[in-house]
């Protein structure tokens, strides 16, 4: 089992380059998030958290690795988390939210399709969850979702 860097560490090295890629797995994109949001306003810490991954990706000489719904998704769901217990610290977070660090399957296979996840659309832009669609009637559903007429 590897070491875990400091928090102060860990975010100085993600931001300045220095973090290997493969010492930067899905666990430390949620901690990450974590940290950010730990210590910025949510809108601030989506923001500095997308921008890094772009960063790193493009670092590491794989840009089209970032994926904006992905990324966007699991920090509001990090976020909706963090509140249900506002004093927990990093271990007793990721304890509580066990869901949050499985990656195949995602948790976010509860609110999105396959279909959805793998579009390039989700991928340039944030796109809403459409699991929940599916139970609604047509004319409710995203203009995107409906049956053709």
């Amino acid at each position: 089992m590897r070491a875990e860097l400091d928090d102060r560490e860990f975010v100085s090295r993600f931001e300045d380059g220095t973090l290997p890629a493969a010492s930067f797995h899905h666990r430390d994109h949620v901690r990450l998030a974590w940290l950010y949001l730990k210590r910025e306003p949510p809108i601030a810490a989506l923001t500095r958290f997308a921008e890094g991954l772009k960063r790193f990706a493009a670092r590491n000489a794989k840009p089209g690795l970032y994926h904006e719904t992905i990324t966007w998704a699991f920090l509001f769901l990090i976020r909706e988390r963090m509140e249900r217990d506002p004093d927990a610290g990093w271990d007793e977070f990721a304890a509580a939210n066990p869901d949050l660090f499985q990656w195949k399957p995602s948790i976010l296979d509860a609110y999105y399709r396959k279909e959805t996840l793998g579009s390039d659309l989700a991928r340039k832009v944030f796109v809403m969850p459409d699991r929940a669609m599916e139970g609604f009637p047509a004319a409710l559903r995203p203009a995107g979702d409906r049956p053709p007429l």
